[in-house]
């Protein structure tokens, strides 16, 4: 199952993302806005979409703003979390297969319908790569989100700083 939330700004792609998955077969919960018409905190939606997938009640969320950038920044707050905010095939394929994303962020006054479509199939049919070097990063990730510095800094450029 797949969490969606929006804030007013990603309402009208939020109703084109759910016509899609439906047709495609694919389950989703709807945790709101209910409207484009007024203001909502896309915090709120963000947060609805993580506790989500957090409490194992689905396996990926979508999370449209009029940017995508408010709903990302939001949804990377939360530990466990991996949102990626993309707007082409490319990168969505590559948030699933080299960062494992479980949120794909869009948005809705950013991004065609059409494009937006496409970027969210790619972000469904593809699944992590589980590579090595892939998995190690995510650790370091996951070592990051809980207060420790998991970056060996052995290397240094001409200037001192990496």
């Amino acid at each position: 199952m797949i969490a969606i939330g929006c804030d007013h700004g990603g309402y009208e792609l939020k109703t084109t993302v759910k016509d899609y998955l439906s047709q495609q077969g694919i389950t989703w919960r709807d945790v709101g806005c209910d409207s484009a018409d007024s203001a909502a905190d896309y915090p709120d939606y963000a947060k609805a979409v993580t506790d989500a997938i957090l409490r194992g009640e689905c396996e990926k969320g979508v999370l449209l703003c009029g940017t995508g950038i408010g709903v990302s920044i939001a949804a990377n707050r939360v530990r466990g979390i991996r949102a990626a905010l993309c707007h082409d095939v490319f990168s969505a394929r590559q948030s699933r297969w080299h960062n494992d994303a479980n949120v794909l962020a869009m948005g809705g006054r950013v991004i065609g319908t059409g494009a937006a479509l496409e970027v969210l199939k790619a972000f469904l049919e593809t699944e992590f790569s589980n590579d090595e070097r892939h998995v190690r990063r995510l650790g370091k990730l996951k070592n990051m989100s809980n207060g420790e510095l998991s970056v060996d800094f052995k290397e240094e450029n001409q200037h001192g700083k990496l």
